[in-house]
């Protein structure tokens, strides 16, 4: 008869010296660790970036009414059977898209500035916010110059003031690339401010003993 407190005192694969349990538990991801904190810091970034694009965005109404006020005017006039330019050789679309170039540019270091002050830290979602307000906030600026412009119905404009009497063509943008000019200015000066002001990873310490002390040379060596 076989003896049962033998094969009680067995021990079992779990118990069995060198056996480990299944699966490996592993001590660098502890359940409910770092995992489980990127959800929340990641939306906290996504709400960084839709503040950054709204504030940005709505900005442009300030960058349509500057624009109205500084674009030059081009003066038209009506001879009775059409529309004429008062000055034909004046560059005044130069200087309407000109000035809009400007506003952009320098708008669009203003918005890299306040958003590098209010978020040092950077990140991606704050980048893209600040781009894609730039954008917005040129189309915007650009309706609201256009809208609150001069009409863009010169015929019954020129109609109204009679002939020979000059009157204002409406605000228009002949170089649609200038709606470019604040979201890559932005990118430009927020690169310039990270790189320059932004915090710095640390550099790794360097820890000699990581690689072992050398071994001693052996007796029978020669010597110098």
């Amino acid at each position: 008869m076989p003896n049962d407190s033998a094969a009680s005192s067995t021990p079992s694969d779990g118990d069995a010296p060198g056996a480990s349990a299944w699966p490996p538990r592993s001590s660098a991801h502890p359940t409910g660790g770092e995992d489980g904190k990127d959800a929340p810091e990641t939306a906290a970034e996504v709400r960084r970036g839709a503040v950054v694009l709204l504030a940005i965005g709505v900005a442009g109404f300030a960058l349509g009414l500057l624009w109205l006020w500084l674009a030059p005017r081009v003066p038209l006039v009506s001879d009775g059977r059409s529309v004429l330019l008062l000055e034909s050789e004046a560059e005044h679309a130069v200087g309407v898209d000109g000035v809009f170039i400007l506003l952009g540019l320098v708008f669009g270091a203003v918005s890299a500035l306040g958003v590098f002050l209010f978020h040092r830290q950077g990140g991606i979602a704050v980048v893209v916010g600040l781009a894609l307000g730039g954008v917005i906030g040129s189309l915007l600026g650009w309706g609201t110059g256009t809208l609150l412009g001069p009409t863009h119905d010169v015929v019954a404009r020129a109609r109204e003031v009679g002939e020979g009497v000059r009157f204002d063509a409406p605000l228009e943008l002949h170089a649609y690339g200038a709606l470019l000019a604040w979201p890559v200015a932005a990118m430009i000066a927020h690169l310039a401010l990270t790189a320059l002001f932004g915090p710095r990873d640390p550099e790794p310490e360097w820890d000699p003993g990581a690689y072992g002390t050398p071994p001693p040379p052996p007796e029978d060596a020669p010597r110098a």
